[in-house]
């Protein structure tokens, strides 16, 4: 019996296997020279400026200063000691759980509306609608709003039509909070609304024919087919928001400057009033990166969370 390693190859072979290795080291070149520029300009805009902020956390760090000594830790220890911190960290932990929560739920339902409708044309007009308020810029929106909350704004206009006492939107602890949260949903929903929308439309048709073959309800069609073939979707749009929400500050520096008594002090507010209103650098960088910390802890727990085996 003759040796297999005897048997010989098949014609070109050899070339073949040369050709694709060629092909391959072109492809990973390329990829390689158009990616090294992006990298370096993120390095450069993104993880240097978090490197130096690192560094300044560990120093009283003041541009208005001569010297900027090194204090280790101390900033860190200052951070749990201040009543301040603290309060912007409990207003911001707050502002995002039910800002995202009331986002999800009426992003969802919106889109959900608008996918029902037939017509591509009048889907396309409630896509646009909705999406119009987040075309405009953050700070502008948040000083119309702030006119409307106004002493003498629409919303109190409203009020004294229907005979019902003004209410200080903006100076009361108790409105406060609440007049940037309905100010930030009118602005944001529409990103969620499109990224809901392009999630429908992608769950194939023909489960929803066999669950209606079946005599399945719509509310049972939503709970055991929307549902979990939109938890992809679901779960992207809810990272983006909730990281969203935590940066929240245009909003809050325009509207209420953190008043009445720091109930609307979110902490990137805090920080910034730091930083440049305090002129203290180096406390301010170590709020920065215990935020930081904080979103990226919060962001690993909800990939960790939502995991879906779902494929369709």
């Amino acid at each position: 019996m003759e040796n297999s390693s005897s048997i010989p190859s098949k014609p070109g072979g050899k070339a073949l296997r040369s050709s694709a290795a060629a092909q391959n080291r072109k492809e990973k070149r390329f990829a390689f020279v158009s990616l090294t520029p992006i990298l370096l300009l993120f390095g450069l805009f993104a993880f240097a400026p978090i490197a130096w902020s690192l560094i300044l956390s560990f120093y009283k760090f003041s541009p208005l200063a001569d010297q900027s000594p090194f204090v280790g830790l101390d900033n860190y220890v200052r951070l749990f000691h201040d009543a301040i911190f603290l309060k912007s960290l409990w207003v911001t932990f707050k502002f995002v759980a039910f800002t995202v929560v009331v986002n999800i739920v009426i992003t969802l339902l919106i889109a959900l509306g608008i996918h029902r409708v037939r017509s591509r044309r009048l889907r396309s007009v409630f896509r646009t609608v909705f999406f119009l308020p987040a075309i405009a810029p953050l700070s502008g929106s948040a000083v119309v709003w702030g006119t409307m909350f106004s002493d003498q704004g629409l919303f109190n206009l409203v009020l004294s039509k229907l005979h019902i006492p003004a209410v200080h939107w903006l100076s009361d602890p108790n409105y406060a909070l609440l007049s940037v949260i309905v100010m930030t949903l009118w602005a944001d929903i529409g990103y969620n609304i499109v990224l809901f929308i392009a999630g429908l439309d992608s769950i194939p048709d023909m489960y929803y024919e066999a669950a209606t073959l079946d005599g399945a309800s719509r509310w049972h069609m939503f709970r055991h087919i929307t549902l979990p073939l939109l938890s992809r979707s679901t779960l992207f749009v809810t990272v983006t928001t909730v990281v969203s929400y935590f940066q929240a500050f245009p909003q809050f520096q325009v509207m209420t400057k953190g008043e009445p008594f720091n109930e609307t002090r979110v902490l990137a507010l805090n920080i910034y009033d730091q930083a440049f209103g305090n002129s203290n650098m180096g406390y301010a960088s170590a709020m920065a990166a215990v935020f930081l910390l904080i979103i990226l802890l919060v962001t690993l727990l909800q990939l960790r969370w939502g995991r879906s085996q779902w494929e369709h």
